[in-house]
């Protein structure tokens, strides 16, 4: 039985459609995954189902009485609310209730008073209106979620990292049992456990479920059906993703031999119109306008979006040896060990992904080994001819005051790529950036876009070394299926971070794991070898009697190995450490305050830019919320860097 059906439904933002007159309906029970390249409408899509926009023409039909819950993209504030609050806001009126009546309970105390009396008539009415509600069920239902999540009721938002955030916000559209669960990129910014245990609950829900996300290992673990957006029409596919693949390579084969037969009548009708004298005094009238109705037709026919061009520049050959570490440990100021007597010789050639939690240290190790970071202990040697390519998913190589142009040219209009001079608006278009989006400032691109500029801006010098920091992040299925071609041939040294399961099968022959307490351990293949071979089991601090995992919070967690960082507490900066002066020690206690500010700041900026009525402002306006943006990260950025600086200074 359907639950949501699209009749003609259509939608378009300026001239470009993104629904041409859709028909598609949601059944009971469906595990849907939703594909389409970046800026195909897909969170337009969702934003459809949740009503939060209404389409151009045609009708969505909703099954009477039907609930909806939606996981966002974008992460809660990271503010003083508890977990328990924001879970029980996934219940709306009712959850309004059970606030305050907890609340109110709270502050009452044993001692009967005049204003306490009036308290507790408060108190009465609100215990009617939950009874009437059925509330003491939900009350039950929460603090069961709670703990089949791993949750504390108590913890605070600003106190949980990103992955422990998102695992919050999946409580809260769950809570209200809801008959479709609308997920938009589900996995962006999770370890590979947080994931896995994503997967176990969304495979444990029983309702309809629709999800948009790139990570082609979740998609196979949970999709029973493939629909695809494409140019405006939304074509349904049976099956899981293998499926999906088989069949949408038959339909573009079949519509090339389409569009070719139809280029060829083409072709011979407008001969047959330009002939002579008699054959213009004999023509039929039908065919001349079947002709014009050809000729609409062709000018009318969307192409498909072309694809990404990568190509490598690869620098003069390095050393054998890239990188010898010998026995380093680091740990933070705190004491927690995220290294420990770890030794490793990287050899070129070499493929190695790194796979562990979020905050168990990847991107510290790869700083290490780098040079850009000195380890507490140990030794670190770096080969000849290196040349470094390093993809950063903090984005902190791109100026955000700058356009896309000008990120690429360094103010000129050649770049050298491969030896050769190109110009930078014809590199850019193998990235899809027309000539028009070339000018855009980076604060208006999305995030896939935002990625694709980062690939091209890695890859037009030449480098003998690539570094790749969560490099999935964003990207279309495509733009990742060609990415992976092209490192799977690149003759250099390759380090990858990534939570891409598939990712790190197709482009690593080995993998570094963190295993805990600072311990790393070598395997030979991808992530699926390992798994072989160990159980694919990383560890977790404690767990709850059903297995479910606890929230892991560790104030010195790697601050830059997630977008999404956590909280810098106080209590990680409050000793008074010997080798700073004074000065940088009043420095480095304030800095998490201003780091917090800061984020707290982006968050804002960015969801107002992400609403869809941001482009309807004037253009000044719009330029000075985005360069506002831009200034914020940047400050952003150098305070994380000022603060990691101090705390190396005091280790």
């Amino acid at each position: 039985m359907s639950i949501v059906r699209f009749e003609n439904v259509s939608l378009a933002y300026g001239l470009r459609p993104l629904l041409d007159e859709v028909n598609f309906a949601i059944e009971e029970k469906q595990k849907i995954c939703l594909l389409g390249r970046n800026g195909e409408g897909k969170s337009s899509l969702m934003g459809l189902l949740i009503r939060a926009i209404l389409p151009d023409s045609g009708e969505l039909n909703f099954q009477k009485s039907m609930k909806i819950g939606a996981l966002p993209q974008s992460l809660p504030e990271a503010d003083d609310r508890t977990v328990y609050d924001l879970v029980a806001e996934g219940l709306e009126e009712l959850g309004q209730y059970l606030l305050e009546y907890n609340a109110l309970l709270t502050s009452i105390s044993i001692a009967i008073d005049s204003e306490q009396s009036a308290d507790m008539a408060r108190l009465e009415r609100l215990q009617e209106k939950i009874e009437a509600l059925d509330g003491w069920t939900f009350q039950h239902k929460i603090e069961s979620m709670l703990k089949r999540f791993g949750l504390s009721p108590e913890q605070k938002m600003k106190d949980l990292s990103g992955g422990w955030r998102r695992r919050v916000l999946l409580a809260k559209s769950l809570i209200n049992e809801p008959d479709l669960l609308l997920l938009d990129e589900p996995t962006n910014h999770l370890d590979i456990e947080t994931i896995k245990w994503l997967e176990a609950r969304l495979q444990e829900f029983k309702g309809s479920l629709l999800f948009v996300s790139h990570d082609r290992a979740f998609i196979k673990a949970l999709a029973s059906n493939i629909i695809e957006l494409d140019r405006g029409n939304l074509a349904a596919f049976n099956g899981g993703y293998a499926d999906y693949l088989i069949a949408k390579q038959k339909q573009l084969e079949e519509e090339e031999r389409q569009n070719q037969l139809f280029d060829k009548r083409l072709s011979e009708e407008e001969v047959w119109i330009r002939q002579g004298i008699k054959a213009r005094r004999t023509r039929n009238e039908g065919r001349v306008r079947a002709l014009k109705s050809m000729r609409d037709t062709y000018r009318s026919r969307v192409s498909q979006q072309g694809k990404v061009e990568i190509k490598i520049a690869e620098a003069e050959k390095s050393g054998r040896v890239v990188v010898e570490a010998e026995n380093i440990t680091h740990q933070f100021s705190s004491g927690r060990k995220v290294i420990d007597d770890f030794s490793l010789t990287v050899m070129r050639g070499d493929r190695i992904g790194l796979i562990g939690a979020n905050g168990a240290g990847k991107t510290t190790l790869i700083r290490i080994l780098l040079g850009q970071l000195a380890p507490t202990q140990g030794s670190v040697r770096l080969g000849s001819k290196i040349e470094v390519a390093y993809f950063d998913q903090l984005r902190t190589g791109l100026n955000f005051n700058n356009t896309v142009f000008d990120n690429i040219a360094d103010g000129h209009d050649f770049i050298e790529v491969d030896g050769k001079p190109r110009h930078v608006i014809s590199y850019l278009n193998d990235f899809l950036f027309t000539a028009e989006r070339a000018r855009t400032p980076i604060n208006a691109l999305s995030g896939g876009e935002t990625n694709r500029l980062l690939l091209a801006k890695l890859f037009a010098k030449p480098a003998n070394v690539i570094v790749m920091d969560e490099p999935t992040n964003d990207l279309d299925v495509d733009t990742l299926e060609l990415l992976e071609d092209k490192l799977s041939h690149f003759e250099g040294t390759l380090l990858v971070t990534s939570h891409d399961r598939d990712f790190l099968d197709q482009v690593v022959t080995s993998t570094l794991v963190f295993e805990g307490g600072g311990k790393i351990n070598n395997y030979v293949g991808g992530y699926l070898d390992w798994v072989r071979q160990t159980g694919g089991i990383l560890p977790v601090e404690s767990q709850f009697d059903d297995g479910s995992l606890t929230a892991n919070i560790d104030a010195d967690a790697d601050v830059v190995a997630t977008t999404h960082r956590p909280k810098i507490q106080k209590e990680a900066v409050s000793s008074k450490p010997k080798k700073l002066s004074y000065k940088l020690k009043l420095e480095l206690e304030t800095l998490p305050l201003a780091i917090e500010e800061l984020e707290s700041k982006q968050t804002e900026l960015q969801s107002l830019i992400n609403a869809p009525e941001f482009y309807k402002n004037g253009h000044q306006e719009i330029e000075r919320i985005t360069s506002l943006l831009a200034d914020t990260e940047i400050a952003l950025s150098k305070a994380i860097e000022r603060w990691m600086e101090l705390e190396d200074l005091q280790s």
